[in-house]
């Protein structure tokens, strides 16, 4: 939601006046599909669970799969100010 928000407000500060927006600023949304196929071949893999890549950590009374900072590295590049040349 961050993303489009931001997009919402900066699409004509991004078209230069021009109407239409040149570039992405952060990354596409459809780039999340990449975390999809990641989890689907995890889980082709046998990597589900305990069995996880990169095991679980176990935080207090919380346990934290280090995989799932992808999706926050994820949401953090999608609102980044990286350009990236629309096609």
């Amino acid at each position: 939601m961050s993303r489009l928000a931001r997009y919402n407000v900066t699409t004509e500060e991004m078209s230069g006046g021009s109407g239409k927006v040149t570039h992405f600023e952060g990354t596409p949304i459809p780039t999340s599909f990449l975390i999809v196929l990641l989890m689907t071949l995890g889980a082709w893999m046998g990597a589900i669970g305990e069995s996880m890549w990169f095991g679980a950590w176990r935080i207090g009374p919380f346990t934290l799969h280090p995989l799932v900072l992808v999706y926050a590295v994820s949401g953090l590049l999608m609102i980044s100010r990286i350009r990236i040349p629309k096609p």
